[in-house]
């Protein structure tokens, strides 16, 4: 099994430098895979506000870009089509172009973040969607993790930059002392901002994800 990743950034045109912007977001990328190297290839830019990445393991990928979207500071943000299915590069004179039905799911999962986000779940930020071929216990994974995504999104969405970094710091190991003492706060105000955050489930959600080694 592969699993495709296509990320574009939420509101590129809008964004007043988008130099920088891609500076930020390449810095989160590569900070989130040497903290917890998963990606087969990370998300690479490719063209426009486009990024690509693979991975070998649904729950990898879910854990990853969840990590991203955490990392990632207030007025810059990704959405992720993630399809699963066989992928193959295309030789090409200038470079190896991406192919394949798993990039054709991960286009049609972008897609369905932007119609859901125009709709009645605007923070919706993350769809899977399998390529034609799928047995069935693909096909109930993807749609009991679509129905976690749309619950994570929502927590995430929901969070101050401050929550995520400190629900991101938690994800790593790091205690709440060494964490209150980053943010120039108290651990109680730590626990707190992670309890009115709803940081516990999306700790649990990953170590379920991982299979309980967290």
């Amino acid at each position: 099994m592969v699993i495709a990743v296509l990320a574009d950034i939420v509101g590129s045109r809008k964004l007043r430098d988008r130099a920088e912007a891609q500076r930020i977001l390449d810095e989160a990328i590569a900070q989130v895979e040497a903290d917890l190297p998963l990606a087969d290839q990370p998300l690479t830019p490719t063209v426009g506000d486009e990024q690509q990445g693979v991975y070998r393991d649904l729950g990898d990928a879910l854990v990853s870009l969840l990590m991203i979207q955490l990392r990632l500071p207030d007025g810059v943000a990704f959405r992720f089509g993630i399809g699963v299915g066989e992928v193959r590069a295309v030789e090409s004179v200038h470079r190896e172009l991406a192919d394949g039905p798993g990039w054709y799911a991960a286009r049609a999962a972008i897609e369905t973040v932007h119609a859901r986000e125009e709709r009645a779940v605007p923070r919706t930020r993350t769809w899977i969607v399998g390529a034609p071929g799928q047995d069935e216990v693909m096909q109930s994974t993807i749609a009991a993790s679509n129905a976690y995504l749309l619950a994570r999104d929502e927590i995430v969405g929901a969070m101050s930059e401050r929550e995520r970094r400190l629900t991101y710091g938690r994800l790593q190991g790091r205690s709440q002392q060494e964490l209150a003492t980053e943010e120039g706060i108290s651990q109680p105000s730590v626990s707190k901002a992670l309890r009115n955050a709803g940081a516990a489930a999306l700790l649990e959600g990953v170590a379920t994800l991982r299979g309980g080694d967290e």
